[in-house]
């Protein structure tokens, strides 16, 4: 609590002087020998929220800043310019066109920093950087959020070693989890879809609260998460990743880039990983980590062509994965038909291809059509004991945008038409579930942007789904500041819906031996109906200087409230019960957050956030299960590379996880509450130049584990086996070290 007032005691305080004057300019842009009036340029001072938008004829006036003197351009299809304004009042400046390598709006964020954080956007955005990412113990998009206080991290079960993300109290199902803004780690993926995507192969990820855009679908409740992939024309040609860690983990990557010719360029990345050995220190004769083995392989051909304003993406990849699990004594399918050894092998198959097209008009630079589609076939093979689970999952997706304005550049307006098809076959021994889903969007979005005091940001989606029906789905997000004071509110509001994949996303019940019991209620999968929720978002900013040092303070509050949802009921000894609500869910967020950069080499960031997680259950109205009650997080980076690409980076990571709410079990028939626990993470490397570091790390420094993660272990054909109640890390203190190599 002392730090909360403390906190807020800073904000209270916090000012920015506002010096006198005001700064002119006219930008243009350049044709053959002829220089154009560019309107519509985002122009803003550096680390700060104080900016404006240039008129039809190019030109802008902005107030003069005393805690910066470095101006930022930036313009959809042009280079980003920082200017420095030393005692001139009136600026002349020509923009050059960008290689068009991005399809979608620029985000405007602080460049300094590695996790940044939009201030002039409507909707509530934080980028990861890849320099952020370096952070990460390797190797994939689950791990990708130790560094992020907004996104929780925790295992599925005490045997895959699968970890999940939570955000806003909820999991990733109702997370739009898109790569390139294309629906990725969904339906038969949901679960181990994460560890599909290595982290090297990740440009940034942008994290976005509260409900999403209407573009991308109506399936994002809470947020959505979009992981950029390493472009070909921009990567380096060469870059190799080697890790390894104290409990046998070893990983692989590459990157091969290659300029073909001024329009084509070609990517080739690679990713291997494996894990063989044994290990069962807590001596209940199961392995504490699975053993492992992912091949997975990505070919990106771009094309550019920036005189004529085109630029195209073809991805084609393939991954190999299998985890084996279970007892130390497992060793294959054949142990568990005689019931010698209990076992679980997941091996998933997967094919990916997209194709992304994308067209800005030369002379109406503000205009641009895009076209996206993608393919995909997942296929997953399993048993858990003498359980089987299959499912095949075929993928359609489509979009087709067109933006432009209305009037000026103030008024702007996305639209387009989308389709996806779904085609899913599930088993669970002799049950067979097969289902298509067929869904027709179509949406609008309509934003208005003066950069002085206030964004908005309006959509509204049509779908017709031949499962669910035609609905709407309407989106609302809003941006104020008022005059050039550097605080910043936020709201937003949106309603999304989901179809759910009850077994698909909720894999760790097979890891337990429950009965599975399912409860219709007239809906068309399943026999559930869809869910459908509200979420409502409040976001406070305020930057401010601390000690002559920047520094911002961040105030969220998410409100999603379910009008109908899919419940998994683990409440019950010995069973897990599918039902849709028939009373009360939400789930309360709160969290105030503190980033400082103390010095040029020191920077700092703070957070604490509570959850409020609860649901209406057939035996009562409960908090959810295996989620913190709160949750304390702080980072410190010490950062001393220079211009030159040589020095030194260290990373230090403290969490506090809160109380959870523990189902009954047979060790605890009413369930129980478990206390909270720490968690540190550290990370140090040398980078002897900008081509070669080598960094070591270490996890769970501490050896915080879960006792008895594993129930009834000892008989794990009974009714009471169960290794699905997961609350703290499964494996203990782990110490890993890796190189990495670029060629510039």
């Amino acid at each position: 609590m002392k730090i909360i007032l403390s906190i807020l005691n800073l904000l209270l305080i916090s000012n920015i002087l506002i010096a006198q004057g005001n700064i002119e300019g006219q930008i243009f842009s350049k044709s053959s020998e002829n220089l154009i009036p560019l309107p519509g340029v985002n122009i803003y001072w550096l680390s700060t929220s104080k900016g404006t938008i240039s008129n039809e004829d190019g030109k802008f006036s902005i107030s003069s800043n005393s805690n910066t003197n470095k101006l930022i351009l930036s313009f959809l299809g042009f280079q980003t310019d920082t200017l420095l304004v030393e005692n001139q009042s009136n600026i002349s400046h020509v923009m050059k066109e960008s290689n068009l390598g991005e399809l979608d709006e620029i985000e405007i964020t602080e460049r300094r920093k590695s996790l940044q954080r939009s201030y002039l956007s409507a909707q509530n955005i934080t980028k990861i950087s890849s320099e952020e990412l370096l952070k990460a113990a390797c190797c994939n998009l689950s791990e990708s959020f130790e560094t992020n206080p907004s996104i929780d991290i925790n295992f599925s079960d005490a045997l895959t070693g699968t970890k999940q993300i939570n955000m806003l109290g909820l999991s990733s199902p109702y997370i739009m989890m898109t790569q390139e803004n294309i629906p990725f780690v969904r339906g038969a993926s949901q679960v181990y879809g994460l560890t599909f995507t290595p982290g090297p192969w990740i440009e940034s990820i942008q994290v976005t609260k509260g409900t999403g855009s209407v573009v991308n679908g109506f399936e994002s409740i809470v947020g959505q998460i979009n992981a950029e992939l390493k472009k070909p024309s921009l990567s380096n040609p060469f870059f190799l990743n080697a890790f390894a860690s104290a409990n046998g983990r070893r990983e692989f990557n590459f990157h091969y880039n290659k300029t073909l010719n001024q329009k084509f360029s070609l990517g080739v990345y690679g990713h291997t990983s494996q894990r063989n050995i044994v290990t069962d220190n807590n001596d209940d004769g199961f392995l504490d980590m699975p053993k492992t083995r992912q091949i997975n392989l990505l070919k990106r051909l771009q094309y550019t062509d920036a005189e004529n304003g085109f630029v195209g993406f073809l991805s084609l990849r393939f991954l190999n994965d299998t985890k084996r699990s279970g007892e130390t004594t497992f060793n294959g399918r054949s142990n568990n038909l005689n019931l010698s050894s209990w076992g679980s092998e997941i091996f998933t198959q997967r094919v990916d291809a997209s194709l992304k097209i994308g067209y800005v008009f030369p002379l109406i630079t503000y205009q641009s059509i895009g076209f996206q589609s993608a393919y995909s076939k997942h296929n997953q093979e399993s048993f858990f004991g003498v359980r089987d689970y299959n499912i095949s999952h075929e993928s359609y997706y489509s979009n087709l945008i067109f933006n432009s304005i209305i009037t000026n550049t103030k008024h702007k307006f996305k639209t387009g038409l989308n389709f996806s098809r779904d085609i899913y076959s599930e088993n669970i021994d002799t049950d067979l579930y097969n289902r298509k889903d067929d869904v027709f969007g179509m949406f609008f979005e309509y934003a208005y942007e003066n950069l002085e005091n206030l964004n908005l940001v309006a959509g509204l989606r049509l779908d017709n789904h031949n499962n669910i029906g035609t609905f709407l789905s309407p989106r609302f997000h809003l941006r104020y500041q008022k005059n050039e004071t550097p605080t910043i509110f936020r709201i937003s509001v949106g309603q999304g819906r989901k179809v759910g994949n009850i077994f698909a996303e909720n894999q760790n019940i097979f890891a337990s031996n429950r009965t599975i019991q399912i409860f219709p209620s007239n809906g068309s999968i399943y026999g559930l109906k869809p869910e459908i929720a509200w979420n409502y978002g409040l976001s406070i900013t305020r930057n401010f200087n601390l000690f002559n040092r920047s520094a911002d303070i961040i105030l969220d509050f998410y409100n999603t409230t379910f009008l109908n949802q899919v419940v998994a009921d683990f409440e019950k000894l010995q069973y897990i019960q599918f039902y849709n609500l028939t009373g009360k869910s939400f789930s309360k967020s709160f969290q105030i957050e503190l980033n400082y950069k103390a010095s040029n080499y020191v920077s700092t960031r703070i957070a604490y956030k509570n959850e409020n997680v609860k649901v209406s259950y057939r035996d009562g109205f409960k908090r959810k299960p295996l989620r913190p009650y709160s949750r304390f997080f702080f980072n410190i980076e010490y950062n001393t590379v220079n211009a030159v690409g040589k020095g030194g980076r260290n990373d230090f990571t403290y969490n506090i996880i809160g109380k959870q709410r523990v189902p009954a079990n047979l060790l605890y028939l009413n369930g129980f509450v478990a206390s909270s626990y720490n968690i540190i993470n550290f990370q140090t490397a040398k980078v002897f130049s900008p081509k070669f570091e080598l960094y070591l790390g270490a996890e769970n420094l501490l050896n915080v584990r879960q006792k008895n993660p594993i129930i009834a272990a000892d008989n794990p054909f009974g009714r009471n086996f169960d290794a699905s109640l997961v609350y703290a890390p499964v494996f203990g203190r782990f110490f890993y070290s890796g190189i990495r190599f670029n060629l510039n």
